[in-house]
């Protein structure tokens, strides 16, 4: 009598809990199955989608967020994707700038309150806005203005911005009859290089060396490494702003995440308005000083506004408020705008 052994059963990998109970990854189709899955879906009734291969029940896929539409195939049908991408897909865009416009402090409790779905991330809008205003300063020719810092008779200081007076001696000043590139820079950086602030001996070699050749190009070069310079020297005095409200906000606690929202949201509105007023004021036919007088007032009104809007508190205390981070946003403003500009000159 002869027993035949049965062969032994094939060894499975063990499986874990998680392994068993975590869901199938779809796999993204390749040239190979692309028309197989496809035709297998047609025959179920179901609908793929062409980023990733996961099926599709909305008009979005629930797994890579992809929207389901067909493959562009002529200009106007990428023409009207375009459209309706800026016009109706996309209509957060316009949501969050009229509200950003009209709504002071709005946007910033909404984000607090969770509802972000409907409106753009406050990071990117206001890197988005930034761009663009910085972008439109430096395509705006302006003339140049000076600041000047003095004290009155009862020695009050005093500040005050006025355009440069004709014959007053800068980095722009035209060449003399008969005047040479190298005369005219020894000339003009003879009266410009005599300066008496603080760090003088460490100031004095970086201007001297740099300003012939801010002469040599009228100060382009200076310019743009300014307006390069200005939105990360922004980036950086936002979060210290934002960490000094939190000594105004101490009762009741406030996170310091609020106060960053509301300077990120106030400084887009910001960015937003000035462009659009100044754009209007041209356009006008009376003139740009209606447009600019209303500029001028919307904006304190607007901060007024959006503080009261985000955290609650009465007319009065708030103003109080807002004067004092007026006065801290002023100081602490000019002096980043003064670092920036040495900045500037240093890294030319």
């Amino acid at each position: 009598m002869s027993i035949t052994a049965a062969p032994p059963a094939e060894r499975l990998p063990p499986t874990t809990p998680e392994a068993s109970n975590a869901p199938a990854r779809p796999i993204a189709p390749n040239s190979a199955t692309a028309g197989a899955a496809a035709a297998q879906a047609a025959a179920a009734g179901v609908t793929l989608c062409d980023n990733c291969g996961s099926a599709v029940q909305d008009r979005y896929c629930g797994h890579c967020g992809q929207r389901l539409e067909p493959p562009v195939h002529s200009l106007w049908h990428f023409t009207t994707v375009a459209t309706e991408d800026l016009t109706h897909a996309d209509s957060r865009l316009w949501r969050t700038l009229l509200a950003l416009l009209f709504k002071p402090g709005y946007l910033t409790r909404e984000f607090l309150h969770g509802r972000r779905a409907s409106y753009l991330p406050p990071v990117r809008l206001y890197l988005v806005l930034s761009v663009a205003f910085f972008l439109w300063a430096s395509i705006a020719h302006r003339p140049a203005h000076v600041l000047e810092i003095g004290a009155d008779d009862h020695g009050a200081p005093t500040a005050a911005v006025k355009p440069i007076a004709a014959g007053t001696t800068s980095v722009t000043s035209p060449a003399l009859p008969g005047e040479s590139v190298e005369q005219r820079a020894t000339r003009i950086c003879s009266k410009l290089v005599d300066y008496q602030g603080p760090l003088q001996k460490q100031v004095l070699p970086v201007w001297q060396r740099a300003c012939p050749r801010l002469v040599a190009d009228n100060g382009r070069d200076l310019t743009e490494a300014y307006l390069h310079n200005v939105p990360r020297a922004m980036f950086v005095f936002l979060p210290l702003l934002a960490g000094a409200m939190m000594l105004m906000y101490w009762r009741p606690r406030r996170y310091y995440v609020e106060h960053l929202l509301l300077f990120l949201h106030n400084h887009a509105f910001v960015f937003l308005l000035l462009p659009l007023s100044g754009m209007l004021a041209a356009l006008l036919p009376i003139g740009g000083s209606p447009v600019r007088t209303a500029t001028v007032l919307y904006i304190p009104w607007y901060m007024f506004r959006s503080m009261r809007v985000v955290y609650g508190q009465g007319r009065a205390l708030t103003f109080a408020k807002l004067v004092v981070v007026s006065f801290c946003y002023v100081v602490s403003g000019a002096l980043m705008l003064a670092l920036t500009v040495v900045y500037s000159v240093l890294t030319l």
